[in-house]
């Protein structure tokens, strides 16, 4: 061993323990002696490998010290030889109920003690390289438990810092469109809180509803391409102008496309069909109905609404009530019927967000 054994020897009798002591220490261990198991259980503080434990005794036998040994002492595994002068099949069963792990007989016998000792430190030495062992791995794994933690939040943390910039850019195209069509930001702010509202409405999944609500305000972004001279014309286009300006939905999603970004793939979808129409005469493909995207038929009552009820080059703002008449008017027609219908059911809260996000 590379180092010498503490023992604790526990004995009423003083001769008993000071033989025991001589024994332990020709054998190259330390000794500690206590004469009865209260100042046993006491000194167990200190540490030891081995309990040399006589099981006749007064006040609390061997049987009690080995029993609270197990159950309250810091070291709970720490091996008892009991010496007893008892050879019964009993005691020895009750003995190892109680805790002991093996026996020697008295008179002891010193190359007994040699052998059952050497045994039992070896066991304990495994316990504790063990022990040992199984700590250092609890640490290791706790620090790599944290490093893990640390990374997987510094992940998450650049993760959302780089979809936080993914809709910034997002918001950032749709201004730069609408801001040369007389609109604002809070024209695009409110597009995209009706379209929520209506997707919410539909039941759709939450994740659909998050794409709905920041994808829809780049449903113009392929304004960008057509000239001042026709987009911002005050009055009637010509047919040559007004088919110009119908190419912003193709034009849209050419720039949308090819994206790696589910959000920019899905404002390609508002920007080619927020321009169909349910009766399918709308443009650029003429689809109709359930052919058309429910995220376009979402947009398009979105759309339409906030364009009649706000000043554009070519026209007045209409009120809320003329707005809504022309809208009912395109029911079944222009529009959707069950999601207009959604619209005008939820229009108490149409009206709040048209108040809260009005341009000052």
């Amino acid at each position: 061993m590379d180092r010498p054994r503490r023992i604790l020897v526990v004995d009423d009798e003083a001769p008993n323990r000071e033989l025991l002591e001589a024994m332990l220490i020709a054998l190259g261990h330390e000794v500690e002696l206590a004469k009865d198991g209260f100042e046993a259980l006491a000194m167990l503080r200190l540490g030891f490998d081995l309990v040399l434990l006589d099981l006749m005794m007064p006040g609390m036998d061997g049987f009690e010290v080995a029993q609270r040994i197990r159950r309250e002492a810091e070291d709970p595994d720490v091996p008892i030889i009991m010496v007893t002068s008892l050879s019964g099949r009993e005691e020895r069963l009750r003995a190892v109920e109680a805790g002991a792990n093996d026996f020697i007989a008295k008179p002891v016998d010193s190359v007994e003690l040699r052998l059952r000792a050497a045994s039992l430190l070896k066991m304990k030495e495994s316990q504790d390289l063990l022990r040992h062992e199984r700590a250092e791995l609890e640490q290791t794994v706790q620090r790599r438990t944290a490093e893990l933690r640390k990374a997987l939040q510094e992940m998450s943390d650049a993760q959302r810092r780089t979809y936080q910039a993914e809709l910034d850019t997002i918001e950032r195209l749709a201004l730069a469109a609408e801001l040369r069509d007389w609109h604002t930001g809070a024209h695009i702010r409110r597009i995209s809180r009706f379209c929520d509202l209506l997707a919410r409405e539909l039941k759709l999944p939450p994740k659909e509803r998050e794409i709905v609500r920041y994808a829809s305000p780049m449903h113009d972004v392929g304004k960008l391409a057509i000239a001042d001279r026709i987009l911002l014309k005050p009055g009637r286009l010509r047919p040559d102008e007004w088919e110009t300006v119908k190419q912003h939905s193709t034009i849209g999603g050419k720039i949308l496309r090819g994206s790696s970004s589910e959000l920019l793939k899905a404002g390609g979808v508002f920007a080619v069909h927020h321009h169909e129409k349910w009766d399918g005469s709308g443009y650029p493909k003429g689809l109709a109905g359930e052919d058309i995207p429910v995220w376009a038929r979402i947009c398009a009552i979105s759309d339409v609404f906030d364009s009649l009820t706000h000043k554009r080059p070519y026209k007045d703002a209409f009120a809320n009530d003329r707005a809504l008449e022309i809208m009912l008017a395109g029911r079944g027609a222009h529009f959707e019927p069950a999601i207009l219908d959604l619209f005008l059911k939820n229009l108490d809260e149409v009206v709040a967000i048209q108040e809260e996000q009005e341009e000052e």
